[in-house]
């Protein structure tokens, strides 16, 4: 019998959907029919739109913002359990389809683990409810009772997210396409990868203009290209030692002024990262997501500078903490940080011993057992057989 899952995301940049969807390719190869739904169309009024509009202006017009409404809702000791969002999008969750007739809902952001929970505190969800944590900042917004239990890509988060909703919590390595996986395996010589792992660093210099010595240091700055990225370009072009490549994604106008202003080398939205980090020194990052995840995977080392407020700075100390990621606080730390970058990179791919999520969501049935053949001398029922003289 088929098994069927519906995974709950939401188009708050890339990540949350970028780990959906990988999420999705595995379980469909293990057999399941799985729906992919984001819970911002869910919502009522059109405020899912209205919500993503009003973070992507606050991240980049007034952070501090942001700042206050993260401190008292999502961590602040006396801010409400759950959004009210969560009610309102999980009145309408519960009519779909897809929710009502599945066997496990998975949730990989926290607006959608809040309507799950609800819906299964309150009876309405007859499906498992797992949440897929994607950050290293769990926020109270990411946990709710009603769920059935929680995946962590953060071993040490486990604990702390149980004794917060009373449901088991197991570490699982980070979900990331397969094309950012451990350095380790790069030799294996096999599969489809194996030519751009061989041929993937020196294309991506010629392409990107690059030349043949440079210390490329990717800087991330998220899918709609926010975040104090200039100033890390210039700190990393002034030192001499680096060359900066901003990752500006869909801000053109960013782009356009890093290109002017000659900081090294600004690039619009790729489909070549993994071969741009197999060609890199080092991430420098600023929002503690997805791109984390997958340098982890390619074994490149990760500083997080000038995070953005909320999440990001409590996701780039949360790394720091784990030893996955070094967190520089000013401009000379970046420098020594970059200089040094210890064995993080080795505590990163660490993260990869952890079962897939996949593998918990969905374990593959054991192979059936042959009968055992018969011993010699016996016959097919298990008596011993005789022989005619």
């Amino acid at each position: 019998m088929t098994r069927r899952v519906v995974i709950l995301s939401a188009g708050m940049g890339a990540g949350h959907d970028g780990v959906a969807v990988e999420l999705a390719g595995r379980l469909a190869a293990r057999g399941a029919e799985v729906e992919v739904i984001d819970v911002l169309q869910v919502l009522p009024f059109r405020l899912g739109p209205l919500l993503r509009g009003w973070y992507q202006w606050a991240i980049r017009r007034a952070p501090w913002l942001y700042e206050v409404i993260y401190q008292v809702f999502f961590t602040g000791k006396r801010g409400p359990s759950s959004s009210p969002l969560a009610a309102l999008g999980a009145a309408r969750l519960v009519r779909l389809p897809g929710p009502r007739g599945c066997d496990e809902v998975v949730s990989t952001f926290h607006l959608a683990a809040q309507m799950a929970g609800l819906l299964r505190e309150r009876g309405l969800l007859r499906a498992r409810s797992t949440v897929l944590v994607t950050d290293f900042a769990v926020h109270r917004m990411w946990l709710h009772p009603g769920n059935d239990r929680y995946l962590c890509p953060d071993p040490a988060a486990a604990g702390p997210i149980t004794a917060a909703t009373g449901r088991p919590a197991s570490p699982c390595a980070p979900v990331v396409r397969p094309e950012f996986r451990p350095a380790a395996t790069r030799a294996e010589g096999a599969g489809a990868l194996s030519g751009t792992r061989r041929n993937g660093p020196a294309g991506v210099r010629r392409r990107i203009g690059a030349r043949e010595g440079d210390r490329l240091v990717l800087i991330s700055s998220g899918s709609w290209g926010v975040g104090r990225v200039e100033r890390t370009a210039r700190l990393l072009a002034r030192s001499g030692r680096y060359t900066p490549v901003v990752l500006c994604a869909g801000n053109d106008a960013l782009r356009r002024r890093l290109a002017v202003r000659g900081a090294g080398i600004a690039l619009g939205w790729r489909d070549d990262l993994p071969e741009l980090m197999a060609a890199a020194y080092a991430l420098v990052d600023n929002a503690a997501g997805l791109t984390c995840e997958e340098a982890f995977a390619a074994g490149l080392p990760v500083v997080s500078y000038l995070p953005i407020a909320g999440h990001g700075r409590d996701g780039a100390l949360a790394m720091a903490r784990a030893g996955v990621s070094a967190h520089a606080r000013r401009g000379a730390d970046l420098l020594r940080a970059l200089d040094d970058l210890g064995d993080r990179r080795e505590r990163a791919l660490a993260l990869f011993g952890s079962p897939p999520a996949d593998s918990l969501i969905m374990p593959l049935p054991a192979p059936a057992l042959s009968p055992p053949a018969p011993a010699p001398g016996w016959g097919a029922t298990g008596t011993e057989g005789s022989s005619r003289r």
